[in-house]
């Protein structure tokens, strides 16, 4: 689907209406100076990235990644063009789990094409706020910064929910003594999944830094060093989130293993406190024909006795011990 088409020159975008591909190519092919055009797709169709690859002539290659989508991070040069694949991900609060989508930016001196999958990370907020400001005047370095920096201030309200998930299974786990393992599971593999997202991003974020792409200004340069450091604090903190995962898990196990001992010291004191009267009357079971306390009438009493005395002796034992 076709979010958005403008064509911009001097900073100003050129047509109220968004623009028809084809349209958008021949503006594209036959702009000069800082004009380009910004294609911006949502799901694409099959037939979209056609007419966008035809129109523009895009990269096979990078068509291909960007119509399957589940790439790693990455930026590319194909010629004069450059290819970034961007991870995007958004904090489900009702589900308390994190969505995972993917952009792919296709950038020329004169076209800017950006192509979004998944309900994270939408551009729309990015284009108004190019076009209210005076940044669209950097040509498509504008644009691959503006995306950029939305995707990584995406990145802040997953940290945040992530941190409080983690809150939360702390209280099960130490509070409310609960099993989390599940959980902590769940949650330990949303963490990789995100770091897979933010770590392969940072050296495409610092070859921009350092001029890679010879469209970007040096005077965009230091705000891609912004956007930079913004992801490597959010990767620190997803490597901060895993080491405290693998922490709460394993404290989790212990005090489960705590818990079973302790219902394992339970059973083993009531199986020896009845084991002793069992013996007992074994004893007194067995109905040979001299057993001396057979004829005696008080022998029963006495046998009850010292079971009674011998349960009670036990189960103080196995109180103070605190195995009861």
């Amino acid at each position: 689907m076709i979010v958005d088409c403008a064509h911009y020159r001097a900073g100003a975008r050129q047509h109220e209406q968004p623009l028809e591909i084809e349209s958008a190519a021949g503006i594209a092919a036959a702009a000069e100076g800082d004009e380009f055009v910004w294609l911006g797709l949502r799901d694409p169709s099959a037939d979209e990235l056609s007419r966008a690859q035809r129109g523009f002539g895009l990269n096979e290659l990078a068509v291909e990644d960007a119509r399957h989508a589940h790439q790693r991070p990455k930026l590319e040069d194909y010629d004069g063009s450059v290819f970034i694949v961007l991870r995007t991900a958004r904090y489900d609060d009702e589900t308390e789990s994190v969505e995972f989508g993917e952009i792919h930016l296709f950038l020329a001196p004169h076209y800017a094409i950006a192509v979004r999958h998944g309900m994270a990370s939408e551009l729309k907020p990015a284009r108004r706020r190019l076009e209210q400001s005076e940044m669209l005047a950097h040509g498509v370095g504008a644009v691959a910064w503006a995306v950029l920096d939305k995707v990584v201030d995406d990145y802040l309200p997953v940290v945040e929910g992530i941190d409080n998930d983690i809150q939360e299974v702390e209280q099960d786990i130490f509070a409310r003594g609960d099993d989390s393992t599940e959980r902590i599971y769940f949650l330990k593999r949303e963490v990789i999944e995100f770091h897979r997202a933010v770590a392969p991003l940072l050296p495409s974020l610092e070859a921009l830094e350092r001029g890679a792409y010879p469209q970007i200004d040096r005077e965009l340069r230091r705000y891609f060093r912004d956007v930079a450091d913004h992801a490597r604090r959010v990767e620190e903190q997803i490597g901060s989130h895993r080491e405290l995962l693998t922490s709460i898990l394993e404290a989790n196990l212990a005090l489960l293993s705590v818990k079973q001992n302790a219902v394992v010291r339970s059973i083993s004191a009531w199986a020896a406190i009845i084991a002793v009267p069992t013996f007992l009357a074994s004893i007194w079971g067995m109905n040979f024909t001299h057993m001396p306390e057979l004829d005696e009438p008080w022998g029963y009493w006495i046998a009850l006795a010292m079971m009674a005395v011998a349960v009670l002796a036990l189960h103080r034992f196995f109180r103070r011990i605190h195995w009861l």
